[in-house]
């Protein structure tokens, strides 16, 4: 019977501490080394105190800030323990009333856009629900609400959004976007 339990304690024992602390310990290591900002939360920093992270979205609803794309978590919306989105197919009433009523109130928080078509990615959630971009046609839907909320002239706003656009992935890959935190932070440097 001993010749059969030793081998598989030692060897419990070897994988144990191979697995739980010499492998996480390197890959912990290894992304410090290499990855320091990623494998710190991608934090974004502004007065020397972390306001959110570059990768996660976060909720903008005063009309001086440019607003993210909705966000399908719960209980609050851009909750990191609950990415996923609304799993709601294109047919479903649901998905629809909910991109009306999304639709209705950006028209509503801004009645001089009322007529521009509204950019998709205002209106739908991502994938994950946790989206920190959105697009070029987004911010410039939202730009002369910030302008006149701000009191900025339009232009200087959609400067502010060329400045803040990242192209395409490797040149080829996605669409051209904007991290809505960081253009909200440069936004409040403005004024």
């Amino acid at each position: 019977m001993t010749t059969l339990l030793r081998p598989a304690l030692v060897l419990f024992l070897l994988l144990t501490v191979l697995t739980g602390l010499i492998y996480p310990a390197a890959v912990t290591g290894l992304a410090q080394l290499l990855f320091r900002d990623q494998a710190n939360g991608s934090l974004v920093m502004a007065g020397g105190q972390a306001v959110g992270s570059a990768v996660i979205g976060q909720s903008f609803s005063d009309p001086k800030y440019f607003w993210s794309r909705p966000s399908a978590t719960s209980p609050q919306p851009y909750n990191g323990l609950a990415s996923g989105g609304s799993n709601l197919g294109p047919l479903n009433p649901a998905l629809t009333d909910a991109v009306k009523s999304r639709i209705d109130a950006l028209r509503a928080a801004d009645p001089a856009q009322a007529q521009s078509p509204v950019p998709v990615d205002l209106v739908t959630a991502s994938a994950s629900g946790l989206d920190p971009d959105i697009s070029v046609a987004a911010a410039l839907y939202q730009a002369d609400r910030v302008a006149r909320a701000r009191s900025l002239q339009p232009a200087a706003v959609r400067a502010l959004i060329a400045a803040h656009t990242r192209g395409r992935l490797l040149g080829f890959m996605g669409e051209p976007r904007l991290n809505v935190l960081e253009l909200n932070l440069a936004l409040d440097t403005l004024k």
